[in-house]
């Protein structure tokens, strides 16, 4: 039988994505392109081609899939810091904090263990979502097709050491925001509130997505190398490149829509979590 923490952090997590979605869509193209002037100019373009729809592309395979992802993110999560801890579930039970190293150090696992389920993932919905002018792709079965038959397997995971340097770092800090937050507006001795969770959740995905963004946007170039524009023979090719023809700002891009997105993203995923996982496995009294 599968780990409710496995079970809650996939629900939890497609929930997520589903919320942020629209945004995450104009951040994609920004990153990858460069005809675009800004957030407001990006949104208008795409509405004015696409229609709303234009901002929903690619939605359906990630959601149906963030269940996966997420569930190796929070299970992994929850059992490398039991696991750390040499306890399963005492030390929140006792009111007994683990320490920032041990967050920190679990988060990293985490993120470690996703890479290979959402790289190739990721890989699709960003081709999806990237496609402006011209529509290579009609859905996300002719996509993996597509990249099957042109680059093979390995294609799937384009961009992927991008991911690791980008989600590995990002989950140990992702955490360790969230567990500072939450104490910090929770009373001594009581279980926290909806409105601490979600504050918690909201605090650490701005503050990760504030460290993360540089490496989203080599990730996102590369995952689109060869698709329109540039082809890219790397993480350092691509940094160079971008770097040398845009400036230093190139590696912000996208900065404000990842903070904007990641509050309310993140404070309903956190939400969502604890509800089901109090709703699994109540605390013992």
């Amino acid at each position: 039988m599968p780990s409710m923490e496995f079970i809650a952090g996939s629900l939890s997590g497609a929930l997520g994505l589903a919320v942020g979605y629209p945004l995450d869509t104009v951040k994609v193209r920004l990153q990858a392109h460069s005809a675009y002037q800004g957030i407001l100019h990006c949104m208008s373009k795409t509405y004015s081609n696409e229609g709303l729809r234009g901002f929903f592309k690619g939605m359906a395979f990630p959601v149906l899939t963030a269940g996966i992802n997420n569930a190796v993110i929070f299970g992994s999560y929850s059992n490398a810091l039991d696991y750390l801890t040499e306890s399963r579930h005492a030390a929140r039970d006792r009111g007994k904090a683990a320490s920032a190293a041990q967050v920190f150090a679990a988060g990293c696992f985490s993120g470690m263990m996703q890479v290979c389920v959402y790289a190739p993932i990721d890989l699709v919905k960003v081709r999806l979502q990237g496609q402006t002018t011209v529509q290579r792709y009609r859905g996300p079965v002719h996509c993996i097709a597509v990249i099957l038959r042109k680059e093979g397997p390995k294609g799937l995971f384009r961009g992927g050491l991008a991911i690791a340097l980008r989600d590995i770092p990002f989950y140990g800090l992702y955490f360790l925001p969230y567990e500072v937050t939450r104490k910090a507006l929770t009373q001594s001795g009581k279980e926290p509130g909806t409105f601490a969770i979600m504050m918690a959740g909201g605090v650490a995905g701005v503050v990760t997505w504030a460290f993360a963004t540089p490496m989203d946007v080599v990730k996102v170039r590369l995952q689109m190398s060869g698709v329109e524009g540039r082809v890219y023979r790397g993480v350092l090719h691509c940094m160079s490149v971008s770097f040398r023809e845009e400036g230093a700002r190139v590696f912000f891009k996208g900065l404000l829509l990842n903070c904007l997105r990641a509050f309310p993203v993140n404070a309903v995923t956190f939400l969502s979590y604890e509800s089901l996982m109090r709703m699994f496995c109540p605390p013992t009294r």
